[in-house]
């Protein structure tokens, strides 16, 4: 790469058998174009589906999107490829803050995330980043995967009040269609329409409320074809940022295995830019939470269409970045999106909620995680506990829930258990072996 430019790869036109089109590359723009907008329909059911299910804008949330994916391209130096959608690890601490004092309060957790994630992502740049593998082996990071996952289940399922019910609940047949479109969706096609099973179930299950009269267009009429979105300014509540501390982690975590699964697929060495990775994360996060948007995250559905693709170019993903950003100021496509109803999101919740917890089984599975031994067994046992069955307690003006006592369990008691256990000698040492890489995304 020249500067801030791209090589054009090869004719421009296509990509020989065993090679790949480096981020420093570009096939013609014509090409790259297209392929960038493939990126925007890769993300944009994942991205969409947690401001719908939290109560947030989804056109703020595709605005800050846009705004911290070409912010992450540019701290990355254009080495990166990488869009950076709506983290799933918000939803549970967002709702219980949302709950306990409103959305800005949410805003403004989402905000302080980000600015930890960049300080994470500063020492990372300057110390390296064994100390991460270290503090969070692959026992530890299923775990807190895990829980984040299974300890949203009673959401995707939902509750009824006076005022109607939400989740599963709101339009039983209406969910279970949507679920059944993304499960056979995953298996009858390949390529990137398999990889879109989500968005393509959402938009099966939308097709059936619309039938049933589920669907309210009313706003969507009455919304302009071009505008900002709207915009919530955070506030701080001391109370609830507890519920916010263990999104830090799983953030590392899916930033790290992200540029693993880069590296290990273009044949470069991307650890330097692993720092950069967390800051510029970390950044688009708090630039989030200054105005209303979900947190963010490095995402594996487009990690899924460059290896379809073999195309790994930064210069598709600013054409993505565009994309979203000229989307994002259309109040009337914000509007339509957030027409999907609870049913339709109340599916895709049980199957996303799901994949989330057992993506905690795949990394132990992925990493040979030893559970013959207490020193593994047992942390991620009682941390599994605590998050599933939401364990609260209340510190001054902290309150703590189940996945921050479920995290804090699970990094505490491996720990403990590891450094008692060497000192007594009363069991092995728990084999610990490298993370595989990009086995921590909360996505599809």
């Amino acid at each position: 790469m020249a500067g801030w430019g791209w090589t054009v790869h090869g004719d421009g036109r296509s990509v020989a058998p065993g090679e790949v089109v480096a981020p420093g590359e570009r096939l013609s723009w014509g090409r790259t174009a297209g392929i960038g907008m493939q990126h925007v329909v890769a993300m944009f059911g994942a991205t969409f589906l947690v401001p719908l299910i939290t109560g947030f804008s989804p056109q703020t949330t595709l605005f800050f999107s846009a705004l911290g994916t070409a912010l992450f391209l540019l701290l990355t130096r254009n080495r990166l490829p990488s869009y950076l959608g709506s983290s799933f690890a918000f939803i549970a601490p967002i709702g219980a803050a949302t709950a306990a004092g409103g959305q800005s309060v949410a805003v403004g957790g989402i905000l302080v995330t980000g600015l930890a994630l960049a300080v994470v992502g500063v020492v990372a740049h300057l110390a390296g980043t064994r100390w991460i593998d270290a503090l969070m082996p692959p026992v530890v990071t299923g775990t807190i995967v895990a829980l984040i996952g299974f300890n949203l289940a009673p959401a995707a399922w939902g509750s009824c009040t006076d005022d109607g019910c939400s989740g599963f609940r709101a339009a039983p047949v209406t969910a279970t269609v949507t679920l059944l479109a993304i499960v056979l969706v995953t298996v009858l096609f390949r390529g990137i329409l398999g990889r879109l099973s989500i968005l393509v179930g959402v938009l099966v299950g939308y097709a059936v409320a619309l039938v049933r009269g589920e669907v309210d267009l009313e706003a969507v009429g009455e919304a302009a074809w071009v505008g900002l979105p709207p915009f919530v300014t955070p506030t701080f509540d001391l109370a609830v940022l507890g519920l916010f501390l263990p999104v830090v982690l799983v953030l590392v975590a899916e930033n790290v295995g992200h540029v693993k699964s880069v590296a290990a697929m273009t044949g470069t060495d991307l650890d330097p830019y692993v720092g950069r990775a967390l800051v510029a994360d970390g950044l688009a996060t708090t630039l989030a939470g200054t105005g209303g948007g979900s947190g963010t995250t490095t995402y594996a559905e487009n990690i899924g269409v460059m290896a379809a693709s073999r195309v790994y170019s930064t210069a598709a993903y600013w054409v993505a970045a565009g994309t979203a950003l000229l989307l994002s100021l259309s109040p009337k496509f914000g509007a339509l999106v957030a027409t999907i109803p609870d049913g339709v999101l109340g599916g895709a919740a049980t199957v996303l909620y799901g994949m989330i917890g057992l993506l905690g089984a795949r990394i132990w599975v992925q990493n040979r995680v030893d559970f013959s031994s207490p020193v593994n067994l047992m942390p991620a046992a009682v941390a599994l506990i605590v998050g599933i069955a939401n364990y609260s307690w209340a510190a001054g003006e902290l309150r703590f829930e189940g996945i921050a006592l479920g995290t804090a369990a699970a990094i505490g008691l491996y720990h403990l258990m590891r450094v008692v256990a060497r000192w007594r000698g009363t069991h092995d040492e728990p084999a610990t072996p490298a993370s595989v890489p990009g086995g921590t995304e909360l996505t599809h």
